[in-house]
């Protein structure tokens, strides 16, 4: 009966260890390729349980998620034969695990040379054909869609997918970076010199529209007050002669007076007239 039991366990442990040989899970985020003896016999499993032939089959397995990968900063020239120093990083998965594993024979560093070389070869032809003021500021989402696209064709041939490069910044060695600097400052007292100049001709036609605008309100103000003095003019001389034609005689006094008042204004003025000039016919009604 102990015979028996220790039997059936050991059976069952057998089993278990049968089943545990035989059976293989890949995880959402893995790759797996299936060997018998050597040779690639299923790749692309599904997430899940698998079976599989014991001594006879192995499996590999692989990161299938997306992974980031730093470029090794490096030289590229420009179009105008300058030199930049670009700083990059790229995002790449597997996507065809088969083909990743006989390119690098499932190596995760051979891959990321390979990455990094491709890479490096889609900057120096994007780079080569641009200026460097392209580069730095005006082209470089332009530069990065199309490093895309170019390296993803290339690393299709070793199964990857490049998501996404992107260039994390650009320096200008020391002699360009003075260079390039000349050459801003340049374009910059360029732009101000043209400011400058605008500003001064409009300065100049504001002036002039203010110069043109006082000459008319002085001319209307002048005409408007020589025709008030005209009408004021016009007001006394009525009012003088409807007063002259009332009391004639009080008119020539009172304008006697005010020619006495006019003639002797000074204390040293000098008349030389006659006695009996009518100048002084007021005087002499005066002594009578």
């Amino acid at each position: 009966m102990a015979n028996t039991r220790a039997f059936f366990l050991m059976l069952a442990l057998l089993l278990l260890a049968l089943a545990g040989f035989s059976l293989f899970t890949v995880a959402e985020w893995e790759k797996a390729i299936m060997f018998r003896l050597g040779e690639i016999r299923e790749a692309d499993f599904r997430p899940g349980l698998h079976v599989k032939i014991p001594f006879i089959n192995n499996v590999r397995k692989f990161d299938g998620r997306l992974l980031t990968q730093d470029v090794e900063p490096e030289r590229f020239l420009t179009v105008e034969k300058k030199n930049v120093i670009v700083d990059s990083f790229v995002m790449w998965r597997i996507a065809d695990v088969k083909r990743y594993y006989k390119a690098v024979a499932g190596d995760e560093r051979n891959a990321r040379l390979r990455i990094e070389q491709v890479i490096k070869d889609g900057m120096r032809g994007e780079f080569s054909k641009r200026t460097i003021n392209e580069v730095v500021s005006g082209e470089r989402d332009v530069i990065m869609e199309e490093l895309t696209e170019a390296a993803n064709r290339q690393a299709q041939q070793i199964g990857i997918e490049i998501a996404d490069v992107r260039i994390k910044r650009i320096d200008l060695p020391a002699e360009v970076s003075n260079s390039v600097y000349r050459r801003m400052q340049a374009e910059r007292s360029r732009v101000a010199k043209e400011f400058r100049s605008r500003g001064f001709e409009e300065s100049e036609k504001i002036r002039a529209n203010a110069d043109r605008q006082r000459q008319v309100l002085i001319a209307e103000a002048y005409r408007e007050a020589e025709q008030i003095r005209g009408e004021g003019d016009a007001k006394a001389a009525e009012i003088y002669a409807n007063a002259y034609g009332k009391n004639q005689e009080f008119y020539a006094f009172t304008r006697s007076l005010k020619a006495y008042q006019e003639s002797f204004r000074g204390g040293s003025d000098v008349l030389l007239l006659e006695p009996d000039s009518e100048f002084f016919d007021y005087f002499d009604r005066a002594k009578d």
